[in-house]
């Protein structure tokens, strides 16, 4: 018995435990999703050629909608201040123009492969101007309410032709509709706006 009680006890094996823990963080850090800040996707207008000139002049004033953010992340639409929950709607007013208001974008007709003859704002065209000091939430804010306004509209054409929403249509089907409402923001250079006191 005493001898028994001599005997040390034997020390347990942890060479293995390193190899465990390490095959337990790599399992961990592959099955574990991190949320990812997303920018937003744009697709930029080629270049123009050396010898081209700038269309900037010839786009008429009613085709324009003008949306600022200044510094204080307030919202200038068309020269007035308003709520972002407010720019959805007045911008698929512009983009629709459903009333053919002649301060609003002209109308053009065409004949549209799937659709048949459309009349639309062909030629409107969403400037997205931001100050230097704007916060990147109130610029993403106001690009996803823009983008909104297309997918609501487009939404409503695909239900009228489709009888099913944008995202569920097929590719050509798809193209007939971007025709109509083709997505067109463009962002300027940062600026300068000030807040409330430059308007």
């Amino acid at each position: 018995m005493a001898e028994r009680k001599k005997r040390k006890m034997q020390e347990i094996n942890a060479s293995s435990m390193a190899d465990i823990s390490f095959l337990l963080l790599i399992f961990f850090l592959v099955t574990t999703s991190m949320d990812v800040s997303q920018g937003l996707s744009r697709r930029l207008p080629p270049p123009l050629p050396p010898d081209a000139k700038s269309q900037k002049n010839e786009i008429k004033e009613r085709n324009i909608f003008i949306v600022k953010i200044n510094s204080q992340n307030e919202l200038l639409v068309q020269g007035q201040q308003i709520d972002v929950s407010q720019l959805r709607a007045k911008a698929i007013e512009f983009i629709d123009n459903p009333a053919d208001d002649p301060n609003l974008p002209e109308k053009t007709t065409e004949e549209i492969p799937l659709l048949g003859t459309m009349t639309f704002t062909k030629d409107h065209v969403i400037s997205v101007q931001n100050d230097v000091d704007t916060q990147y939430q109130a610029y993403v804010l106001v690009q996803n309410e823009l983008v909104a306004a297309y997918n609501e509209l487009r939404n409503r054409l695909a239900m009228e032709r489709f009888g099913h929403l944008y995202d569920d249509l097929e590719e050509d089907q798809q193209k007939a509709i971007q025709k109509v409402y083709p997505q067109k923001i463009s962002e300027a250079e940062p600026k300068n706006y000030g807040g409330k006191k430059n308007g």
